[in-house]
Parts: structure tokens; sequence; C-alpha cells
């Protein structure tokens, strides 16, 4: 079998870090894969050395007509079995009538106007799928396929590397410093937690707004800005919590880092957390924008032993029975046959 993937954004986001995992995870699995990738995208020298094949010269060239061209002729040379299109701006890369069958994956609500060019549509929640059907994708072509999560277990980063006094309380944040993650929220909460320190590992626009407000909660010197880390196993062995406060999250992978490193989870009910995250099951589920909320289920984690272990063991057992790489690569590879199939192929 032979896949041709498009990821044409260059950030280090959630979707792009799940783009590249399952290009990976499915490089271990058989397909000849080629990636269409930013010639900027922070994980471009991982994926070669990883065994991936890379171009870099559709999202090289300044025009949309010349690199769509571009896509055309790799396509022609390349001829692969299927295009598995991530996003909104690969999709629209990919030219029409190419004879190949297209994948569109959606990380979140999007138009589908943009997918015109797909014959097959994957949400990252049964929900997400559910609202393609509803928006007119045809029911037959529409698919949920979870994410995963790819941290690996590793020794905790010391409190003392990352300026945090010894006795502090961590709580850990896995999250671009954007208006959507509610950042805000959990510095609102801040100083009713007067025990604990926030770690923010990640990069974005709030960054300078968010160190304001802070200073203005005098809660500066409790939060601890990472910029953008790899080292996530590092930073959740260190946490006591970890935090999902976003206001608007489709899925939030970090749901299953968090579970997959057996670290109690607290997240506001955006629509991912609320569609799986069971309060006080396997984490605690808190209104958006609500800190003193966001604050007292917090405390009520780290005074309560029994809960904290609850809910990471049913957290374990969620990412168990289907968030795994393995599984999910699994679902990736009969999705792909499906697609085979239905245009009288097969791998």
């Amino acid at each position: 079998m032979r896949v041709l993937h498009v990821m044409a954004a260059r950030g280090n986001g959630g979707a792009e870090l799940y783009a590249t995992d399952a290009m990976l995870g499915l490089q271990q699995a058989g397909p000849a894969q080629c990636a269409v990738l930013h010639p900027a995208a922070p994980r471009l020298a991982e994926m070669r050395a990883g065994g991936v094949a890379v171009d870099t010269l559709p999202l090289r060239l300044p025009f949309r007509p010349l690199a769509r061209h571009a896509m055309r002729q790799l396509i022609t040379r390349m001829r692969p079995d299927l295009i598995h299109c991530w996003l909104r701006r690969a999709a629209e890369l990919v030219p029409a009538h190419t004879g190949v069958p297209v994948i569109g994956w959606f990380g979140n609500y999007k138009d589908l106007r943009p997918f015109a060019h797909c014959d097959w549509f994957v949400g990252c929640t049964p929900d997400m799928a559910q609202s393609m059907r509803e928006r007119g994708a045809p029911a037959d072509r529409v698919a949920y396929v979870p994410t995963f999560s790819s941290v690996t277990p590793a020794a905790p980063v010391t409190r003392h590397a990352l300026d945090t006094p010894p006795d502090a309380r961590v709580l850990l944040v896995l999250s671009r410093l954007h208006p959507a993650k509610g950042l805000e929220t959990l510095l609102d909460a801040l100083p009713d937690l007067p025990d604990c320190h926030v770690w923010l590992a990640g990069e974005g626009e709030l960054h300078a707004a968010l160190a304001a407000r802070a200073a203005r909660l005098g809660v500066a010197g409790r939060v601890h800005f990472l910029g953008w880390r790899t080292d996530r196993g590092a930073l959740l062995a260190a946490a006591d919590i970890c935090v999902l406060p976003s206001r608007y999250e489709p899925f939030g992978t970090v749901i299953l880092d968090a579970w997959s490193m057996d670290v109690p989870l607290v997240a506001c009910a955006a629509a991912g957390p609320r569609a799986h995250v069971r309060d006080g099951e396997n984490g605690m589920l808190v209104p958006i924008d609500d800190a003193p909320a966001l604050a007292a289920a917090l405390r009520r984690v780290l005074d309560d032993p029994a809960l904290a272990a609850r809910i990471v063991a049913g957290g374990r057992r969620e990412y168990d029975a289907g968030f795994t790489p393995q599984a999910v690569t699994r679902q990736w590879l009969a999705l792909y046959d499906r697609v085979l199939s239905a245009r009288g192929g097969g791998r």
C-alpha cells in the first residue's frame, strides 16, 4: 500500500503532533509512505529518520496553483493508492481529479467546503463524525478514528530544574497559549491554591497577556512559562495534576497523555472532555470559565489520595481499551482497507 500524506501546517499544535505520530506509527506497520510537510515543520528531520519519505516542494511554492501543480507531479511520480489530507489547508492543496481516493481528516468542527476534493471524511470524535453526516457528508464515507498519545515514560523533571520549590504541588498544562485554551481560568483559580505552582508547557500569542494577568493576581512567582517542550513524559511524571482548562477543545489529546502516564486529570467541560471524561471516575470535569469550580476540583484531588487513585485507574482502563498507538494504528489500516475496497482495490 502506498499512502501520500499531506500536512500543510508548520506549528507545534496537537493536530500537527498527532498527524506526524500517526505517520510514524503507520510506518512501523508496513505501508510505503510519503509526507508532504512544510519546510519549517518542527518534526521534519524526525520523520525522515523514522523512514518516512518527506517532500517539502509544494509548500515552498508561493502561489497555490504552483503548489497544486507540484502536488499533481508528485502524485504522478509516486502513484499512491490513497491520499490522506490532515486538516483544511492540506485538503485545499490537493488538486481535483487525480483518480486517487482522498481522505480528509478533521481535528475540529470545520466547514466541509474546503474538503470538496475529499472522498472520505474522518473525525477524531464520534460527535465530530456525526456532525459531518448532518452537514451533508455521505454517511457511508464518514468514519471515526480516535487520536492517541505518543508520550513515553521518562524520569521526572526535578522541581529545582524549573525553579519550583521541592514541596510545591505542580499543576501541568500542555497547551498552546491561545484564547481557546482557557488558561486565564487556571490563573484565576491559583490564588485559592497557595501551595500550587503552574507549569505552562507551550507557546503562543497570549504569553505576555498571561504573564501580566499572573502579576495582577499576585501569583507570577508560581506560574512558569516553559515554552514548547519535547519532554512531555518527564513533565507528566513530575506533575501532581494535569489540567485541561480549555473553552474549546474538540477532543484534547492531553486527556490521553494524562491517562497513559497515570496522572490525575482535571478538565473544563469543552466538547472533547465532556464526551470522554466522567467526573470522579476517569477525571474531574468542571464548567468552562468557572475559576472557583476549577480551584475546588483541583483541591479535592490534591487533598484526597483515594479520589486521585480512582480517577487515575479509570483513565488507565479507558486508555488501554481503545486509545493506545497500536489500537489506533490498526483502526487507520482498517479504514485504508475499506477505502481501497470501495474503489475495487485492496491491500
